[in-house]
C-alpha cells in the first residue's frame, strides 16, 4: 500500500476563490527545473471521500469538492500553508474502502 496526502475543499473555493492555477503551475515549473517526476493530481469529486473511514471528513467540504492528492508529505504540507482554507490528511490505498485512489465521481 501506499500513503496518499491531500488537501481539499470546494470546487468553487479552490477554482474560482484561491489563485489555484498559478500554484499548480509554479510547482510544476519547481518539479521540472528539478527533473522531479510530478507526484501530484488534482481530483474533481474525489471518490476516496466516500470511503467509511472519511465519513467525518466529507460534510466539512462543501460540495461539489476537490482535492490534489500527492505521495509528496512535503508538498502537501506545502499546500495547507499555501492554500490555507483546505482539509488535510492522508490515507492508504489502495485498500477494501480506497481501491482506486486518484478516482473521480465526476461525471463527464
Amino acid at each position: 500500500m501506499t500513503t496518499y496526502y491531500y488537501v481539499a475543499a470546494s470546487q468553487k473555493f479552490l477554482l474560482e476563490e484561491e489563485p489555484f492555477e498559478e500554484v499548480i503551475e509554479e510547482r510544476i515549473r519547481n518539479y521540472k527545473e528539478r527533473n522531479q517526476e510530478i507526484d501530484f493530481w488534482f481530483i474533481k469529486q474525489p471518490a476516496f471521500l466516500e470511503a467509511p473511514e472519511m465519513a467525518d471528513l466529507k460534510p466539512k467540504i462543501p460540495q461539489p469538492s476537490a482535492a490534489v492528492v500527492t505521495t509528496n508529505k512535503q508538498l502537501a504540507t506545502w499546500l495547507k500553508l499555501r492554500l490555507e482554507y483546505v482539509l488535510s490528511g492522508e490515507f492508504e490505498a489502495p485498500s477494501e474502502s480506497i481501491p482506486e485512489p486518484l478516482a473521480s465521481l465526476e461525471i463527464a
